[in-house]
């Protein structure tokens, strides 16, 4: 087990614990930039990475009471079956002779760019939000009707996006309970999304276990490194502005996305 593979757990580990931006967002360029991983690999493997390390904290939210089961419940009915869906897809792609790395990386730069929006904007996007209901209660009560509907069709969507780059179960995930259920408190929609994130990588992390695309010796050496750094971060960042985290990740991301988007055929 390459020694660099503990090191970069741990890297990715500490600015999860610090920001709470998911480890895929991070991870996963890392380990086709830095490593030259092949993407299916690199996306399998993180796939895993993340429903281990988050595992905990679903734990942690369920004894807190902050999961709502039931929205967890409409996001997977959503998001299960797109996953196997997919990864049943990627198999006949490979079956076929069909080189579908190239539709991951590209995949995987879209998701970068939205996700380092998503946490550039949070805070206006909660404001305009907020502020937006007291004008318009008539809008939520018709959100209301049909949001069940809208939760099952963000789980699906999220379920074919997040097994193709292993990126999406945090960030966009959380941004999209944000704007669906408004009024719920902000630790409710993390355990929430926390809780639906687990099972989708875990099942998404499997199906590529079954195409091959698991380096189970990386995937020791990311857990060993990234576990203890996640708790270790989680502490120190109690310290730390978030004001002057959430920015350099963002752009951190908004470039990695970028280099994705333009050069996927080529990495």
């Amino acid at each position: 087990m390459d020694v660099w593979y503990i090191v970069t757990g741990a890297v990715v580990g500490f600015i999860i614990g610090l920001t709470g931006v998911g480890g895929g967002s991070l991870m996963t360029p890392i380990l086709i930039l830095g490593f030259e991983i092949n993407p299916a690999i690199a996306v399998g493997t993180d796939l895993l990475y993340a429903a281990l390390t988050k595992a905990n904290g679903v734990f942690f939210h369920h004894r807190q009471k902050t999961i709502d089961w039931w929205i967890v419940l409409r996001l997977a009915i959503g998001s299960i079956p797109a996953s196997l869906l997919t990864v049943l897809l990627l198999h006949k792609l490979r079956a076929m002779g069909y080189n579908y790395e190239q539709l991951m990386t590209k995949t995987l730069g879209i998701m970068l760019i939205l996700t380092a929006l998503v946490v550039f904007a949070r805070q206006r996007i909660l404001s305009l939000l907020h502020r937006g209901l007291k004008n318009h209660n008539s809008l939520v009560s018709r959100l209301r009707r049909v949001r069940g509907g809208i939760t099952v069709l963000s789980g699906l969507i999220l379920g074919i996006l997040v097994t193709l780059s292993s990126v999406g179960a945090g960030a966009i995930g959380t941004a999209l309970l944000f704007l669906l259920y408004p009024y719920k408190r902000t630790v409710a929609i993390v355990g929430t999304d926390l809780a639906h994130a687990v099972p989708l990588t875990a099942i998404a992390g499997i199906g590529h276990w079954q195409l091959s695309s698991v380096d189970p010796s990386l995937l020791f050496g990311l857990l060993l490194g990234g576990l203890p750094a996640i708790y270790l971060g989680s502490l120190i960042g109690k310290f730390i502005p978030d004001r002057l985290l959430r920015p350099l990740v963002a752009i951190t991301l908004l470039l990695l996305g970028v280099r994705f988007s333009l050069n996927g055929a080529l990495i």
